[in-house]
């Protein structure tokens, strides 16, 4: 295995959460050990949101106080670039589920700070999701369109609201499943099409799709989580320019 760490240059892989009290545990990963061998870095932000330090951390963003959980990923991302792990240019952020929330307020928010970013099975327009089948059961982590506040807070969230045309934007992986009972594939082909408009990067913003899919990787054959694995770290490595990835030319 021939595992390296170049100061500024690493790819690197940040990934957060920060929704319903969940934590990130340590936990070992086998298939991790491909990404390290390419000198990749993977790193775990603990936003608040999550459960890694309580029901405090947990209601500090939670409603009209999201926006914590993509402050904290900012600056968990700012901290990776300033210590010299890795530099914008090699820097990729991802979110899942309600994750979606967080990479997408992100690189909506700043959007040099991330060379690429993963959005999977992403929450992404808050202001619509109430009304899909699995809506109101987020309701009390989220909040609701039917009240002022809650309306205000939803918009703040919102990663669709948040697109402007004519931004650089970092490249994006979009992904669903055609069978997703919690967050329907709608959201992420409502994204890829409005980011694909507004964005002045030239990078790419595409959408994979696993028609025998559901909500990620939850019920997934091995088969579907190697494909899946295999697709979003080569388009990683691709956008963070690793010789061996980039496109043949013809």
């Amino acid at each position: 295995m021939n595992l390296r760490f170049q100061a500024g240059s690493n790819p690197t892989l940040l990934e957060g959460y920060g929704g319903y009290g969940y934590s990130f545990t340590p936990y070992f990963d086998p298939t991790r050990l491909a990404w390290h061998e390419k000198g990749g870095i993977y790193a775990v932000c603990h936003v608040r949101g999550g459960g890694e330090y309580g029901e405090e951390w947990h209601l500090a963003a939670k409603g009209a106080t999201k926006p914590n959980t993509w402050r904290d990923f900012i600056a968990c991302a700012h901290y990776l670039i300033e210590r010299g792990y890795t530099s914008t240019a090699r820097l990729g952020g991802e979110g899942v589920s309600a994750g979606g929330i967080l990479i997408g307020r992100t690189f909506t928010s700043q959007p040099e700070l991330l060379a690429a970013a993963i959005d999977k099975v992403g929450v992404s327009d808050t202001l619509r999701f109430e009304q899909t089948q699995n809506g109101a059961t987020n309701i009390p982590e989220l909040g609701t369109v039917k009240t002022e506040d809650g309306f205000k807070a939803l918009m703040e969230m919102s990663t669709y609201a948040h697109i402007k045309d004519g931004t650089a934007y970092p490249a994006v992986l979009f992904e669903t499943g055609m069978n997703d009972p919690r967050v329907d594939p709608w959201e992420m082909a409502k994204m890829t099409a409005r980011l694909q408009a507004a964005t002045a990067s030239g990078k790419p913003v595409l959408l994979r799709v696993d028609y025998a899919g559901g909500h990620g990787m939850m019920g997934a054959t091995k088969e579907q989580v190697y494909e899946q694995l295999a697709d979003e770290w080569s388009f990683l490595l691709w956008q963070f320019g690793i010789p061996e990835f980039q496109p043949k030319k013809q």
